[in-house]
């Protein structure tokens, strides 16, 4: 099943089935709130969408796939090539830092490049959503915790990420979190999101392309690692990481500018596609 959340008309917060160009409204209930019931979303859409209105899915705003995750877990130098370009060693700890909800958009929403800092980078990745958690989940366990996929673009802003040896400010500007468009349910991408082309494009040139099994700690690991110390929890989402190909590693920098557009597309969850703005300045396209 692939599920969005969208508004046809800037007033309803609706979730919906996607089927082809078309999105049939399932009502007003959130993804949030399914997960949180323990619902199995690999069947209940179908169960639920045959009185539902009709939308074209050109004519509604989408938003993020969940409104409030309760957590939301980035991990950083997951991909080795990234690591090799960063000014970093290769850690054999999975690098954790949190995203907060302040900072996520939807899919075709404005990225916002902020009024102090002249350094948006971009970052595509795959985000895993959890339908069930706990504490000391066994790797061999991990993946039934999984309720589905999605696709992040870690809008980072580069200077205020290394003012200080923590990551936290410069990875949680408002408006440079895009998250979506759609929740693909688990039992329709392969086991734990490997072996998935991902390819982020910045004005239609590929700027970074990778395998999603070229991580080096997959999903099932993450999960298992995290919940040793953090107890999961259905809702959570864990960003697995990006590729090498950022822009502040080039030389000359390619740091993103108001009017960009920048897609993050993965092999079988489709594009998320946004454009860049400048703060209190939107651009439509």
């Amino acid at each position: 099943m692939r599920y969005i959340q969208f508004s046809p008309d800037n007033h309803r917060r609706l979730l919906g089935l996607v089927q082809g160009n078309t999105i049939r409204s399932l009502g007003e209930t959130t993804l949030d709130e399914l997960l949180a019931r323990g619902v199995d979303l690999a069947s209940w859409g179908a169960a639920h969408h045959a009185d539902g209105e009709e939308f074209s899915s050109a004519s509604v705003t989408y938003l993020p796939p969940l409104a409030r995750p309760g957590k939301l877990l980035c991990i950083g130098l997951n991909y080795a090539d990234h690591t090799k370009e960063s000014p970093y060693e290769q850690p054999d700890y999975p690098t954790i830092f949190p995203r907060f909800n302040s900072s996520l958009i939807g899919h075709a929403a404005p990225m916002i490049r902020p009024r102090i800092s002249d350094s948006l980078d971009f970052e595509g990745e795959l985000a895993v959503i959890l339908g069930r958690g706990g504490r000391h989940i066994p790797k061999h366990r991990a993946l039934a915790c999984v309720a589905g996929y999605s696709i992040f673009n870690d809008g980072s802003v580069r200077e205020y990420q290394f003012k200080s040896p923590q990551w936290t400010v410069g990875k949680n500007f408002d408006g440079t979190g895009a998250f979506g468009p759609v929740f693909v349910t688990a039992d329709e991408v392969p086991a734990g999101g490997a072996g998935l082309k991902l390819e982020t494009r910045l004005n239609g040139t590929v700027v970074q392309s990778a395998n999603t099994s070229d991580m080096l700690h997959d999903v099932a690991s993450l999960i298992s690692i995290i919940s040793e110390g953090i107890t999961l929890e259905a809702g959570d989402v864990i960003v697995s990481g990006t590729p090498a190909g950022i822009g502040w590693a080039r030389e000359p920098k390619l740091i993103m500018r108001a009017g960009d557009v920048c897609e993050v597309e993965i092999e079988g969850l489709g594009v998320l596609r946004n454009v860049v703005a400048d703060e209190d300045v939107v651009i439509e396209r």
